[in-house]
């Protein structure tokens, strides 16, 4: 199962938000033996985001956007799916009842900031998804994310991201699997090793370097098992092995 993910948001371009989302779900994606193909990060441009949205739909088997869903001016990712995947916009009538609960709720909670800031939520635009598309929510969020084709629309506050990807994950359910070889051999002695691995073998195979105390990896990954045994057995036989350190100093993917 090949995925793309699309973080949408000004902030993240700018270097105002670090995009832990992507990082997070291709972690959760890989874990389900899923394979991440495309990382995208794009601006809250309704344009943009429909093209990125409608060319990866088409190329993977699912694409997941965070970010860019709510009340506020810049929340344009349902429209711009809308757009990707030639679907009019509809008032969903259950999210609406909902959200008018939720907000009618705050109100009651938070009179005096409810009184100070004038606030009105436009109820129509929190709950206008994609004709067709199915509803997704959880008590973090407000606003309803949502699955219309094989495309995922999630927030993008961290939170609430991760708890809406909790409701939709067993639809990422693939055959990849994984192998770590950890090595002292320096990275940039690695070509011929890696060379030799992709040719003999249909897996992605990607090397991550040493640190002064610490050893590089070379990772192997592939939906056959005995092709990524037999990859990460050539990888053994060509490197100088290390054991696999403790957890607490193995750094990220």
């Amino acid at each position: 199962m090949e995925v793309a993910i699309v973080t949408v948001g000004d902030e993240v371009l700018a270097g105002d938000t670090v995009n832990t989302n992507a990082n997070w779900l291709a972690g959760e994606l890989a874990a389900r033996g899923a394979l991440v193909a495309r990382i995208l990060t794009v601006p809250d441009d309704r344009a943009v985001i429909a093209d990125a949205v409608r060319e990866y739909a088409d190329a993977f088997d699912a694409v997941l956007c965070t970010g860019g869903i709510g009340g506020t001016p810049d929340d344009v990712t349902v429209e711009a799916v809308a757009d990707a995947l030639d679907r009019a916009l509809v008032v969903d009538p259950a999210q609406r009842e909902r959200v008018a609960a939720r907000a009618a709720a705050f109100r009651d909670a938070n009179q005096d900031l409810v009184e100070r800031y004038d606030f009105e939520m436009d109820l129509d635009a929190a709950a206008t998804l994609p004709e067709g598309a199915r509803a997704i929510t959880t008590d973090e969020s407000w606003s309803p994310g949502c699955v219309v084709e094989n495309v995922y629309v999630l927030p993008g506050i961290p939170a609430e991201m991760r708890a809406m990807f909790a409701t939709i994950a067993d639809a990422f359910a693939g055959d990849a699997t994984s192998t770590v070889v950890y090595t002292w051999t320096p990275e940039g002695a690695l070509l011929d090793v890696i060379d030799a691995v992709r040719e003999r073998f249909d897996v992605r195979v990607g090397s991550y370097p040493r640190g002064d105390e610490t050893p590089g990896r070379v990772k192997v990954t592939g939906t056959e098992p005995d092709a990524v045994g037999d990859a990460a057995a050539l990888v053994r036989e060509r490197v100088e092995v290390a054991d696999a350190p403790d957890a607490a100093s193995d750094g990220d993917d």
